[in-house]
């Protein structure tokens, strides 16, 4: 066996293990409600050590959003990627295609993450909050990589924070609107939320060319 096989193998535990942990923290929120849910009872559902819990998250917030911010983490990557030339909107239009593009391709296991999710996020104000929370890191993140690609200060110059806010503005207004509509399943969100970013690309051209 070699070393590449053995570290793949080792992975794929992880993930395994990773994945579990979500299911059990989610199936426990929804069955006794968030705040009334201890971490412990979370690794006793999967046979695994508080130690090996706070490997893989932080706390039950970071948990219970894992699958969110895991597409948020694929955004802001694929923005860092983009090419430097290319207009900020553009670029932020193509990294969130990759997000949906995983959100799109998922398996019925996420499939059924997301509803869990979105049924949490709907009865639990405090992990409302979280998302609200979460999504404010990642536009501050897009912002500090529209900064650095145009050359400007990120902390005087509010052209960078006044497009991705317009932006993400745009992509949380189409995931309330499919919360809204009990739309959960991926192959009606991607296109919800594309259709939504193209019109406002279409309806607010002033807003969106107000670029670095």
């Amino acid at each position: 066996m070699t070393d590449a096989h053995v570290a793949g193998l080792r992975e794929r535990k992880k993930q395994r293990t990773r994945w579990a942990l979500v299911d059990a923290a989610l199936d426990l929120f929804l069955a006794k409600g968030y705040e009334a849910t201890t971490v412990d009872e979370i690794v006793a559902a999967v046979d695994v050590s508080q130690r090996t819990f706070f490997r893989y998250f932080a706390g039950k917030e970071d948990i219970a959003l894992s699958l969110l911010t895991g597409y948020d983490t694929l955004f802001i990557a694929a923005l860092a990627e983009r090419p430097p030339a290319e207009p900020p909107v553009v670029a932020l239009r193509a990294s969130l295609d990759v997000s949906l593009d995983a959100i799109r391709e998922s398996d019925e296991a996420d499939t059924a993450r997301f509803r869990k999710l979105h049924r949490l996020i709907d009865d639990t104000p405090s992990v409302a909050a979280g998302q609200l929370r979460r999504f404010a890191e990642t536009e501050q993140a897009a912002a500090r990589i529209l900064a650095r690609r145009a050359g400007v200060d990120e902390v005087t110059d509010p052209r960078p924070h006044l497009v991705v806010a317009a932006f993400m503005s745009v992509v949380r207004v189409a995931y309330e609107t499919c919360v809204r509509d009990e739309i959960t399943e991926p192959a009606e969100v991607v296109p919800r939320v594309r259709g939504l970013v193209a019109l406002a690309a279409e309806t607010l051209p002033g807003a969106w060319s107000a670029a670095p």
